[in-house]
């Protein structure tokens, strides 16, 4: 039997559960019309502080070695849940903990009071059955961040302690409470004051205790852009109620290129294309060799719309998708290839940035140089249950298009051309 626990309790998991390795963590609730709530999970050490930005866990940066945010099943109402690994954490996490947020567009005008039954609950995800709950109740009322508890270690064993505790602050606090800085992400919280413009207000102190601020620096994350920096890393664009909108995909790179004879300036020719697969199983290529630029409104509904032969033209080359055909596309791969010039990827330096509707941006770099190869595979586009894509880094470098598409199980066959 699953045991209940209340707002302040610490109550064994693992102890209590002998051979409990792999955790569904599901947390659900019920809001007010146009009330959009976000999760995360806060990897910490023992000075309950992140040591990176890869320890915060949220939408848009999903997974780690040991731990995977996704959305939630069909029991009993979860929204989304965390998938854990217990035997796979490093040592150096000693507590995760599990937040509950308003959507930082909606921060000015909502709050956990407009929200109600709310819970987070464990089950074990071999079979399935639940082994703990926790209901935080409906006694919010200006809050717009809460810290629903924290899953820690004691003892070499794993406990929970259900917190339930809310900030007035938003993200920005609850990041703050956890030595991450939020650039320029989320709203500031709304403000009130009957002194006079003269006089300091008052601060009011957290529900959950903040550390006195230390001279060392405190990890920054960006929301308004996401990095991948690792081959494999993953995750979704962000999906909206009224579509994914436009998807542009940019590619930028170093304009000086390297230097020929005589110390002349010889410039890098670096193409954009990508390979496409639609819902019907057409499978072909956009790119400006061969002059196939696809078109935006019609099939196959992906766009070129540039061909920057020198990198000096500050936009670079973008690839377009509609995203409001995406249930006719399965997947891209983005790539690019040295058209002129020596395939010396340190000099190209190129970049490129993902921009999609009320979302951050997403970054790829080409920063893996230890290749003579003149074509990169970049990123892999997938479609997710036909409401957004996912975007994985790949930074694979290959002798040419056919070994991109042996590589990728493409099934195509290629011919020399030109531009």
């Amino acid at each position: 039997m699953a045991i209940s626990v209340v707002k302040g309790q610490k109550s064994d998991l693992t102890k209590t559960n002998p051979g409990l390795s792999r955790l569904t963590v599901g947390i659900g609730w019920e809001a007010a019309s146009g009330v959009e709530l976000d999760t995360s999970a806060f990897l910490l050490g023992s000075d309950n502080k992140v040591a990176g930005d890869e320890d915060f866990i949220f939408y848009n940066q999903p997974s780690t070695s040991f731990i995977t945010y996704k959305d939630g099943g069909q029991v009993g109402g979860e929204k989304k849940q965390f998938a854990i690994d217990l035997d796979k954490i490093p040592a150096r996490i000693e507590k995760i903990a599990f937040s509950l947020t308003i959507h930082d567009g909606e921060a000015r005008r909502h709050h956990f009071g407009k929200v109600q039954h709310g819970f987070l609950r464990f089950a074990n995800a071999a079979t399935g059955q639940e082994v703990m709950r926790y209901d935080l109740g409906s006694g919010f009322t200006v809050e717009t961040a809460i810290v629903i508890g924290e899953l820690y270690r004691h003892n070499g064993e794993w406990k929970f302690n259900a917190i339930g505790s809310g900030f007035a602050g938003g993200l920005n606090a609850l990041c703050a409470n956890f030595g991450v800085d939020v650039d320029g992400g989320s709203d500031p919280a709304p403000t009130t004051s009957t002194v006079p413009p003269t006089a300091a207000p008052t601060p009011l102190p957290p529900p959950v205790p903040v550390s006195e601020p230390t001279p060392s620096p405190v990890n920054s994350i960006n929301f308004s852009k996401i990095e991948l920096k690792k081959k494999g890393d993953t995750i979704n664009l962000k999906k909206n109620a009224g579509g994914l909108g436009e998807i542009l995909i940019n590619l930028n790179w170093n304009q000086q290129g390297s230097k020929g004879l005589f110390g002349r300036s010889k410039s890098v020719d670096l193409d954009l294309g990508c390979l496409f697969e639609m819902k019907d199983g057409t499978r072909d290529v956009i790119q400006a060799l061969g002059q196939t630029f696809g078109s935006l409104n019609r099939f196959p509904y992906i766009a070129l719309d540039g061909d920057d032969r020198t990198g000096s033209v500050k936009t670079g080359e973008n690839l377009r998708i509609n995203g409001a055909r995406i249930s006719e596309i399965e997947r891209i791969l983005v790539f690019t290839y040295i058209y002129g010039g020596v395939a010396n990827w340190s000099q190209v330096d190129g970049v490129v940035t993902i921009q999609q509707k009320d979302g951050p941006d997403i970054i790829v770099r080409m920063n893996e140089y230890g290749s003579p190869l003149g074509m990169c595979g970049i990123a892999m586009l997938r479609n997710v249950n036909n409401e957004t894509f996912s975007i994985e880094r790949i930074v694979q470098f290959y002798n040419g298009h056919q070994a991109l598409d042996e590589a990728h199980d493409w099934g195509m066959q290629w011919v020399a051309g030109r531009k």
